[in-house]
């Protein structure tokens, strides 16, 4: 077996999968010491064979594989999709068309939350997958026949999945319960780098309006940074460390020296002075007010009763998910949820989704007495019943 790395090579295969309906598809790489995760290797497989193509060669040009990315007509099936797209989205500028996530469906198909590529094969095939090289480093060449076969089966069974999978949500008419979620992962936005977003992805307690604006302007300059280096955010300056400046909100040197867990080595480098001139930049006339209003502070509030409504009715969820084999998520966030008991009128923007069927409709008759949960002690279950 060899691995596809030039171009020549890569047309011909390229050629093979044009002719496909539906070719899955994965991806190894390394992303410990870098911002963008290194491509090391690309498993492409359709029903007549399957190919290990090399973005780490010189001599290959992975356009003729663009193209077929972009090809409305093929399906390009994934499992747990999310970081192989990404790949193809640095290498490419552009996220696949007609993409199928195999997770994605088996969280419809009864198969529980976040199934793992190993127990779906299993599930689907009867088959025990061999991890003796999961651990490979692949950026080394050269690969040997037992780690390109390893790597070829994570693609080769996926076909196999997808055909019962996608028979099973046919059959069961699910094929919508999965249509959001499966858009949501082509979404280009996810995969888009906006540094002046960069401070969202970081956890913290504080509503001050002067630390807010402090933390987003930090945080886009450790984004920038991180990006130019091709390094990680942390290796720029740890997620603590920006949460302690952005608290004491340093204008000079002896004030950032007293910053808590400041390391002398941090005050010697060129980063203090860059966090000293963007602080001092900052004025509170400047400060963007709609900060103070992130996703956290615009968390529904509850009263206590509606509070104890709110969690009978993830009771309920959990009930009728495990009743129609579909993960919680599916039929709604803990979010919409918490709006609901809050705002009882948006039951009536629900009722032509086919989670309306199976769960709302059983909600907003509970929160109207027509229906109520009962623990039978006998079977040691809570059944729901009508009124």
């Amino acid at each position: 077996m060899n691995l596809i790395d030039t171009t020549k090579e890569l047309e011909r295969v390229c050629d093979i999968l044009k002719q496909q309906k539906e070719i899955a598809i994965d991806s190894e790489f390394i992303r410990e010491k870098t911002y963008y995760p290194i491509p090391c290797l690309i498993q492409v497989a359709c029903k007549e064979d399957a190919f290990l193509l090399d973005p780490l060669a010189e001599k290959m040009d992975l356009s003729p594989f663009f193209s077929i990315l972009q090809d409305e007509k093929i399906l390009k099936i994934f499992h747990s999709g999310r970081q192989d797209i990404e790949i193809l989205y640095n290498l490419s500028g552009s996220v696949p068309v007609s993409v199928f996530d195999t997770q994605i469906a088996a969280e419809a198909c009864g198969l529980g939350e976040n199934v793992s590529y190993e127990n779906l094969v299993r599930a689907c095939c009867e088959l025990e997958l061999d991890k003796t090289c999961r651990l490979t480093n692949w950026q080394l060449r050269p690969l040997t026949e037992e780690q390109m076969q390893y790597a070829l089966g994570d693609v080769t069974h996926l076909l196999t999945c997808y055909a019962k999978l996608s028979d099973y949500l046919k059959e069961h008419q699910r094929e919508s319960w999965v249509a959001e979620e499966m858009a949501d992962l082509v979404d280009i936005t996810h995969y888009q780098i906006i540094p002046e977003n960069a401070w969202q992805r970081i956890r913290h307690n504080s509503h001050s309006l002067a630390f807010l604006n402090a933390l987003k302007a930090l945080a886009c300059w450790r984004e920038k940074r991180a990006i130019s280096q091709n390094t990680t955010r942390q290796n720029i300056m740890k997620d603590e460390m920006l949460i302690n400046i952005a608290t004491a909100f340093p204008k000079n040197m002896a004030e950032i020296k007293q910053v808590r867990g400041m390391r002398s080595d941090i005050v010697k480098s060129i980063l203090v002075k860059e966090v000293i001139e963007i602080l001092s930049n900052l004025n509170e006339s400047d400060f963007d007010k709609s900060l103070s209003k992130t996703d956290r502070e615009k968390e529904v509030t509850l009263s206590p009763t509606q509070q104890s409504l709110y969690e009978i009715l993830k009771l309920l969820l959990k009930i009728k998910s495990n009743e129609h084999g579909v993960i919680p998520r599916l039929i709604t966030t803990e979010k919409k949820l918490r709006e609901y008991v809050k705002n009882p009128k948006i039951i009536k923007g629900l009722q032509a989704s086919w989670q309306y069927e199976i769960f709302w409709q059983s909600a907003d008759m509970l929160r109207h007495g027509k229906l109520g949960l009962m623990y039978n002690p006998n079977t040691r279950k809570i059944n729901i019943k009508e009124f």
